[in-house]
């Protein structure tokens, strides 16, 4: 297994992370706006770019643990940066260092901006409750007896006609 394989899947991560990132910053839009149309739409090709990002990062998996296997490295974690650790190339090891770190930075972007859109989605939902709770009537007012009357001054009323048996 070549690491030349391994940097071009990374390299397909960070553009699928890149376009995720642009999503997200278009989320980040149509939450302020409160347009939900467009953000249904908007979710169907998230989703759709977690699946390919899904993929490829099974893929990912498989060929570092292939070219593990290859080089007759023994590995508990077969992980990018066990990998840069046991490659003997220079250029190798520095375009698989360069790919990683551009995959993590735009990782970190991505997730500021996805905690971004969390409170966003928060802050529209405890407003939509708010406004629900303002548009329901109370319990408390909610009942059948007569206005302003307390149960202890019904007791004390008489009745025009008092009469006795």
């Amino acid at each position: 297994m070549s690491i030349q394989s391994i940097v071009a899947i990374m390299d397909k991560l960070c553009s699928l992370h890149e376009s995720l990132y642009t999503l997200s910053k278009e989320k980040t839009d149509m939450l302020k706006e409160g347009d939900t149309q467009s953000l249904q739409t908007l979710l169907i090709k998230e989703r759709k770019h977690i699946q390919a990002i899904s993929q490829l990062d099974r893929e990912r998996e498989k060929q570092v643990t292939n070219w593990f296997q290859s080089k007759g490295i023994p590995a508990n974690e077969p992980t990018i940066t066990t990998m840069l650790e046991n490659i003997q190339s220079q250029e190798e090891k520095q375009q698989l260092e360069d790919v990683f770190e551009r995959l993590l930075d735009v990782l970190a972007g991505l997730k500021q901006q996805e905690q971004l859109n969390q409170e966003l989605t928060q802050q529209s939902l405890q407003f939509v409750e708010l406004s629900l709770d303002m548009l329901q009537p109370s319990m408390k007012n909610m009942n059948y007896g007569k206005p302003n009357t307390n149960q202890a001054d019904q007791g004390q009323k008489r009745s025009v006609f008092d009469s006795k048996a």
